[in-house]
């Protein structure tokens, strides 16, 4: 089996090298017949990858496309030089980003043989476009992303987001002049967010991040990987005693489910890669670089219960670093994905697969609770043994643990966000290990949790009593639809006081 290109985003490398690649070329060689696009999806989605195969196919190397399937389909003989610009690699943590534009630049140059004379980035953008189109062979510009030295200051430093915001405007501008010296653009990134800003003069600038023609550009399919991972697929189900069947199940359940439609879904690639080479279930995506503003920003906005969401499709352009927002931050950064689509304009969002929803609980609990996100899932597990074992006075000291390390400050602050917002996420995270739920709406039971043995239906009061939360269970007659059940049902009241910042009464009664 061929290695994998795991922390690899250059296809020559990869090529040269026989490692693992996923034919793209068919998908790549629609966009050729264009001009200037751009493209926006999640980090570690073969964005990267993408727009190096692109580079190499301008720079006519055949050899690099033996077997492929644009191999007979491009003339080859045909080159043009590539500008390719990728903000990873421009060195603005260490020096403004105005000069480590220029930086960049005359590295450009000086590999193509070119001596840039002007001084400030925009000026020498336009000189080198101009001067490697001097032969008459237009350029071919890639700018992978493009956002990276804006996000990368969100949530910790606004004016120098803002700051780079107006460099990059600044050095974008040049684009459009040069329009007869350009063959092809195409500029990538995470978000749509400033786009319009950034890119105000770039009116001709093709979005193709909803087009149906390119869903499936980066990402890995359902087809794809069946028929990709064939042995890999035998050779793990052996190893784990499964079926392939059973294997290609959970493999779907926990990496697959990306979509821009709500019906094209697609595998993280990076996630899919990563598993088959270590052989084990785990959050590998989710760990390489989730920024703790987007968990402060949910924090601060109270949105916590962001599954199952039905929003208008213009939360999909929605995002403005002045006022950050959740969801759309939550969308084009890859933690929410178009679960479904019910009509032109409206979209059912929630996390795309188990990886994602796994990982962001242990990490809003973690957050919420003042403690580190790997205390997460042995606590959500401690409490699924007590459910599943009857230890009622035990379930309860866990409850009340949830709460041990908030600051008593912040919590006075936000008491109510605080308990209802550590309750739903316990139990919604709970799901993942029994059948357990959390309901918010008004006039519904606020938790269920079945075991093999018995059925568990709770109420959460604040500041009052346990009595009248099992009172309200009782008369709201939450238990009913259960009752042609033979489990054991057990009903419990819980009253957390928010002064003593824990759980001060509490009654259960046994239904048989």
């Amino acid at each position: 089996m061929k290695k994998y290109p795991l922390g690899i985003q250059t296809f020559s490398e990869i090529i040269e090298r026989g490692m693992f690649y996923i034919d793209k070329t068919q998908e790549i060689y629609q966009l050729l017949s264009g001009k200037y696009y751009f493209y926006a999806r999640p980090r570690r989605f073969g964005k990267s990858l993408m727009l190096s195969t692109i580079k190499a196919i301008y720079e006519g190397r055949k050899d690099l496309f033996k077997g492929l399937w644009i191999e007979d389909k491009w003339d080859w003989a045909k080159k043009q030089p590539v500008i390719h610009i990728g903000f990873s690699r421009v060195n603005y943590q260490n020096h403004t980003l105005e000069e480590a534009i220029r930086q960049e630049l005359s590295l450009i140059a000086l590999q193509n043989h070119i001596h840039l004379t002007t001084k400030f980035a925009k000026d020498k953008f336009r000189e080198l476009i101009t001067k490697l189109a001097e032969n008459k062979s237009q350029v071919v510009l890639l700018i992978d992303e493009y956002d990276k030295p804006i996000i990368d200051y969100l949530g910790k430093n606004f004016e120098q987001a803002e700051a780079n915001r107006i460099i990059l405007k600044t050095f974008y501008s040049v684009i459009k002049d040069c329009d007869p010296y350009i063959e092809f653009m195409m500029i990538t990134g995470v978000s749509k967010f400033s786009k319009v800003s950034i890119f105000s003069e770039l009116n001709n600038l093709t979005d193709i991040t909803f087009h149906r023609r390119y869903l499936k550009l980066t990402g890995i399919t359902q087809k794809e990987l069946e028929g990709n991972f064939k042995e890999n697929i035998a050779e793990l189900a052996e190893e784990n005693n499964m079926t392939e069947e059973a294997l290609k199940v959970e493999i779907k359940r926990w990496y697959d489910g990306y979509s821009w439609n709500g019906k094209t879904f697609l595998y993280n690639p990076y996630s899919l890669l990563c598993y088959f080479d270590y052989g084990e279930f785990r959050n590998y995506w989710f760990e390489t670089g989730t920024p703790t503003f987007l968990l402060e920003i949910m924090k601060e906005q109270t949105m916590i219960k962001v599954n199952q969401l039905e929003t208008d499709s213009s939360i999909f352009s929605t995002y403005d670093i002045k006022e950050l927002e959740a969801i759309p931050i939550l969308f084009q950064t890859g933690y929410l994905t178009a679960k479904k689509r019910t009509d032109n304009t409206t979209y059912i969002l929630d996390y795309p697969n188990l990886e994602v929803r796994d990982s962001m609980m242990r990490s809003l609990i973690g957050n919420l609770r003042h403690n580190q996100k790997a205390f997460s899932r042995p606590m959500v597990k401690k409490i699924q043994a007590a459910l599943e074992n009857k230890q009622l006075e035990h379930l309860i000291r866990l409850i009340k643990s949830i709460f041990k390390n908030i600051p008593n400050q912040l919590f006075r602050a936000k008491k109510e966000f605080y308990y209802h917002s550590l309750v739903y996420l316990v139990f919604f995270y709970l799901g993942d290990f029994m059948d357990s739920e959390m309901n918010t709406v008004d006039g519904r039971l606020d938790a269920v949790a079945k075991t093999p043995n018995y059925i568990y239906i709770l109420e959460f009061k604040l500041d009052k009593n346990g009595q009248i939360a099992l009172d309200q269970i009782k008369t709201k007659g939450y238990a009913e639809k259960y009752y042609g059940d033979d489990r054991e049902k057990i009903l419990i009241g819980i009253n957390f006081n928010s002064e003593l910042k824990t759980v001060d009464d509490w009654k259960y009664e046994i239904l048989k």
